[in-house]
């Protein structure tokens, strides 16, 4: 078999499985566990600081540019949504005392 036969494979396997684990989580947990899974793309951000120093040419220039600005954005939006999360089950004395602080 040729290796683009097998990415391929392996690639629709994983889709799957990550279907089919997703779809078994309650929706009561789904939004923290997602939040946490969008901080790890900072796997993403460290992939193109790699990929980066091989570019060259306008276009890869342009797809880093992009890659970095949206495993940048999701990393940022998986901490926000996460501190939503945890800001929904904080008492209300310690709510109050953090907006007296401001």
């Amino acid at each position: 078999m040729s290796t683009l036969t097998i990415s391929i494979t392996l690639f629709v396997l994983s889709l799957l499985i990550g279907v089919i684990v997703i779809g078994k989580v309650p929706a009561t947990l789904h939004t923290p566990l997602m939040s946490g899974a969008n901080s790890i793309h900072g796997v993403v951000i460290v992939g193109v600081i790699l990929v980066a120093a091989d570019a060259s040419g306008v276009l890869g220039l342009i797809l880093i540019f992009l890659a970095a600005l949206l495993g940048t954005a999701n990393v940022v939006g998986g901490y926000a949504v996460t501190d939503r999360m945890l800001e929904m089950f904080k008492s209300k004395e310690s709510k109050t005392d953090k907006k007296e602080d401001k």
